[in-house]
């Protein structure tokens, strides 16, 4: 008889104090939308040829930060699901910056 189990899925954990929710949230903006000032800032101050550059760049750097954070806080199991940039910012903010002990 073979009995296959279904791993259990531990859902994204709900941030509950104000605090967590705003960390979370600067998280998710500078993942999501930090290469894009830089970008225009080096077009503006330089040219746009190292702005495109830098722009690619960034792209690479981000996407190993949120490798990174992504890794770090996600369960082993689940590791195989894609997360979003909100998911993983609330995964790293409940398990990393925001303990059980600063929510009290």
């Amino acid at each position: 008889m073979n009995n296959d189990y279904i791993n259990l899925i531990e859902p994204t954990p709900k941030l509950h104090s104000k605090k967590c929710k705003v960390i979370a949230f600067f998280l998710r903006v500078l993942l999501q939308y930090s290469i894009y000032p830089v970008a225009l800032l080096l077009w503006y101050y330089y040219d746009y040829f190292i702005a495109g550059a830098s722009l690619l760049l960034l792209f690479i750097v981000v996407g190993i930060i949120r490798a990174k954070l992504r890794n770090s806080v996600i369960p082993l199991t689940q590791r195989e699901y894609h997360y979003s940039d909100a998911a993983i910012a609330d995964w790293y903010s409940a398990k990393v910056l925001c303990t059980e002990e600063d929510e009290s």
